[in-house]
Parts: structure tokens; C-alpha cells; sequence
């Protein structure tokens, strides 16, 4: 009689065992370990993360550490870390959360448009991957490419046509500059590059013009037009006197890229810079921004015109009067000065 209580206290002290580990796998494996309700996160980890990375990234976002360690090792992610952007969904177990991270690695959305310089671009990107500004910045001046290309510090801009990108959060900046390289080319077909030699320029004049056309005005509509002053005057041998690459003569000769400047004023027309198309003839070295696609593809195909002259038109704000002589430009661009001063802008 002893001997059947003790088999039945082993067999339901064994029943007990088992349900308890049970229940501790089905803890571990199946039931939610997310922390959040009705919304997704995204955990971010870099290239190299060990499993501290790992930690730091997952436990705000799940209820347990422990349970998640455990499934991870049980089926190998441990060793094998993989970087990038992961995104968490609410309610998922353990179980979905380690093959999440095995195999879903998410594509960002990389958006970049009207930088002034390499800096500020790699800057731009560098808050949207994992690249830092210093590597992408290295990239963008000394990479392989540059040469390929035929391009140099003053033109390896034109090499980036703005646009939202997808890629991978832990691209790296030489992965990122091969992505860029890509649809360079891509848009460079020869139908274009012979567009831009009817006009007579290469591809980097075009987009070095672009640049001056996206500056000059807002307005994606009068770009053709704009386009067409600036290459009639370079067809003549007439100076561009573009504005918009006086002020960034100046910034460059400051170093200060964030000074907001409205007004050019006469001193600002003696700098002595060759981006300065007051002082000098021609195209300036390379782009003063980089250039929205309407612009580049305003000067591939410009508006045809006589038009040598334009100033802004304050009774239509964002456009501009556009002249054919000297004379009319003279009478235009008073009533801009008249209107100007009476704002009180001085600079």
C-alpha cells in the first residue's frame, strides 16, 4: 500500500514536472512576448552587433529577455547576428521574433534633394543608413569611382540625382555610391546624352546648368524657360550673371553654407571665385546644388526663345519677367529693386 502511494506521488510529482516545463516552453516559444499593442517597432542593429547589441535593441520592446535568449540559442541565432533594420510586429511570440531577425532584414526609404555640397549630402544620408557622414563623405571625394567617372571634388555631385531610394539601413557608403553609380548611368541613356549635346554640354555641364535653373526659380513650370536665357547667353559669349552662383561664391569663400543671403549686393559681384558668373564667362566649375530632375531635364530640353534677360515678377510671386533687351530688363528689373527696398531687405 505504501509502495502504490509512492508510485502515484513519483507519477504526479512526474505529471507536475512535466506540465511545468511544459508550460515553460510554451512560455518561452509560443506565447506573446511583445510589450506594445496595435502599432510595429523597429530595431536597428549595426553591422558587427553582438549579443549586448542585441539586448540594448530588443529588451525595451518584449516582455522577456530570458524566454527570447533561450529560443534564440536553441535555434542558432546567437552565433549568427545579422545587422539591419528589423521590424517587430504586436503580438509576436519568441518563436516569430528570432525568425524576424534570421531572415527580414527591411528596406529604408533614402531620400535626398537640393544638397549645396558633398558635406551636407553625406550629412543627409548618414541620418538615414547606417554609413556615417565622415566614411560616405571619404567615399564621395576619393572612391574609385570619382576617377571612373571622370569626375572631381568640384563635379562628383553631378554623379547624384535626388530621388527616394530604397535600401538596406546597413548599407555601407562604397554600397551606397555603387547603388548611386547605377542610376547615374541609368538616366544617362544615349537618347540624353545627345539631347545635352544638341545643347552643347556634357553631362556634367548639364547638371552643373541645372543646378543654376533649380536655384534661379520654384517653379518646376518656368524651368524650360530659365534654361533657355541661360543657354542663349552661353551660345553668344555672354556672361551667365547668375545670382544664385554669386551667393554661393560667397559661401564657399566663408566656409558657412547656412548663411541665408536674399540680396546680391555690388561687393558680393567682385568676389573673386570662379563660380562667380559675374566675373567670369561660362559655366562655373561644377554644381551649386544639386538639381531636381525638372530642372536637369529642363536644360536637355529648354524652351526655344529670344530671350536673353529675367527678373523676379512681384506681381506674380515665384515667377519672373523675362526680357529681350537690355533696355526692357533695365525697366523690369527697376521695379524689382523699387519693390526690394521697400521690404527692407538689405541682404
Amino acid at each position: 500500500m505504501n509502495l502504490k502511494r509512492v508510485v502515484w506521488a513519483v507519477a504526479l510529482l512526474g505529471l507536475v514536472i512535466c506540465g511545468f516545463i511544459s508550460y515553460q516552453i510554451y512560455q518561452a516559444v509560443f506565447a506573446v512576448n511583445t510589450n506594445f499593442e496595435n502599432e510595429r517597432r523597429a530595431i536597428y542593429l549595426p553591422t558587427g552587433a553582438n549579443l549586448a547589441d542585441l539586448e540594448q535593441q530588443l529588451s525595451p520592446n518584449i516582455k522577456n529577455w530570458n524566454y527570447f535568449l533561450a529560443v534564440a540559442q536553441r535555434k542558432g541565432y546567437v552565433s549568427r547576428i545579422k545587422p539591419g533594420k528589423y521590424v517587430l510586429l504586436a503580438g509576436m511570440n519568441n518563436n516569430e521574433i528570432v525568425n524576424t531577425l534570421r531572415s527580414q532584414n527591411t528596406a529604408v526609404r533614402v531620400t535626398f534633394n537640393n544638397q549645396e555640397t558633398l558635406g551636407s549630402l553625406a550629412g543627409r544620408i548618414s541620418a538615414q543608413i547606417e554609413a556615417d557622414s565622415l566614411s560616405l563623405l571619404e567615399e564621395f571625394t576619393s572612391g574609385e569611382w570619382v576617377d571612373d567617372l571622370g569626375l572631381d571634388e568640384d563635379t562628383a555631385l553631378s554623379a547624384f540625382l535626388p530621388n527616394s531610394y530604397e535600401f538596406f539601413w546597413n548599407t555601407s557608403a562604397e554600397e551606397f555610391c555603387k547603388r548611386m553609380i547605377k542610376e547615374h548611368k541609368t538616366y544617362w541613356t544615349e537618347e540624353r546624352i545627345e539631347l545635352a549635346k544638341k545643347q552643347g554640354l556634357t553631362p556634367v555641364q548639364a547638371y552643373t546648368l541645372a543646378s543654376i535653373v533649380q536655384k534661379e526659380t520654384a517653379k518646376a513650370s518656368e524651368r524650360p524657360r530659365v534654361a533657355g536665357v541661360y543657354l542663349n547667353r552661353l551660345k553668344k559669349g555672354i556672361k551667365l550673371q547668375a545670382d544664385p552662383t554669386v551667393i554661393y561664391a560667397v559661401k564657399q569663400y566663408s566656409g558657412n553654407y547656412d548663411t541665408i543671403i536674399k540680396r546680391v549686393l555690388n561687393r558680393d559681384l567682385a568676389v573673386d571665385n570662379p563660380y562667380n558668373t559675374y566675373k567670369y564667362k561660362g559655366l562655373p566649375p561644377g554644381p551649386i546644388a544639386m538639381p531636381d530632375l525638372s530642372a536637369l531635364n529642363a536644360v536637355l530640353e529648354p524652351e526655344e526663345h529670344d530671350y536673353y534677360y529675367f527678373v523676379a515678377d512681384m506681381e506674380r510671386p515665384g515667377f519672373h519677367m523675362f526680357a529681350k533687351t537690355l533696355a526692357q530688363h533695365s525697366r523690369n528689373a527697376q521695379q524689382y529693386y523699387k519693390w526690394i527696398n521697400a521690404q527692407g531687405i538689405r541682404r
